[in-house]
């Protein structure tokens, strides 16, 4: 049986990942993701206080946004995250630790994996997704390929993922796509242009849900 959060990352399809912005200017731009329709938010624990930023997110936006860590590389780092209020794990790599860890504190966890033998052990693990990354230098035939013989294991396509083929991915087996810079712009948040994220977010949004834009 799938979980809440697993049910909604399907039906949702996009997790924005937050990376290197200022802690000064999170807020705008969950905000403006959320306004955009983006329910999974990732922040990744590479960015200045990530940790605060989790938790603030948590607090204002917990009822209507799913608030997960990223690029959570050991076990420290995957106990803090969860102290923060994080309600996932994900992860550039495959670390047991931080596999275990999550499945024993009942939180998700979608490690970063790439080879067949990467997928099938985190998923024997407990992971009840695999991230596959770099998905931008992979391909989505690379996805196709592998989805083939492991098509019972649900993976999030991370990297190199746009507007223009992000439904080619999904088509290809990936149950939801990770989006980083090609969603949030670090430009516009540097320049405080919320609203064209807002935009792009809706926009992204609106491609997987097959709504047209008026």
């Amino acid at each position: 049986m799938s979980s809440e959060i697993m049910q909604e990352l399907t039906r949702e399809k996009i997790v924005a990942i937050i990376r290197g912005i200022s802690a000064e200017s999170g807020d705008a731009t969950a905000k403006a993701l959320a306004e955009g329709g983006i329910v999974f938010l990732e922040v990744t624990l590479n960015t200045d206080g990530a940790l605060n930023m989790i938790s603030r997110f948590r607090e204002t936006y917990g009822s209507r946004m799913r608030i997960g860590a990223g690029t959570v590389l050991d076990l420290g780092q995957a106990k803090e995250a969860v102290a923060a209020g994080a309600e996932y794990l994900i992860a550039p790599n495959l670390d047991e630790e931080v596999v275990h860890y999550a499945v024993e504190s009942g939180i998700e966890v979608w490690p970063g994996t790439m080879t067949p033998t990467e997928i099938v052990r985190a998923y024997k693990l407990g992971a009840s997704a695999v991230k596959v990354f770099p998905m931008g230098s992979l391909g989505i035939n690379y996805l196709k390929e592998i989805r083939a013989p492991l098509n019972h294991i649900p993976m999030i396509a991370t990297g190199g993922v746009n507007l223009q083929n992000i439904n080619s991915v999904l088509d290809a087996g990936a149950i939801a796509v990770g989006l980083g810079g090609n969603l949030v712009d670090k430009q516009l948040v540097k320049e405080g242009k919320f609203d064209e994220l807002r935009k792009i977010a809706r926009a992204f949004v609106n491609e997987v849900q097959g709504a047209k834009t008026v």
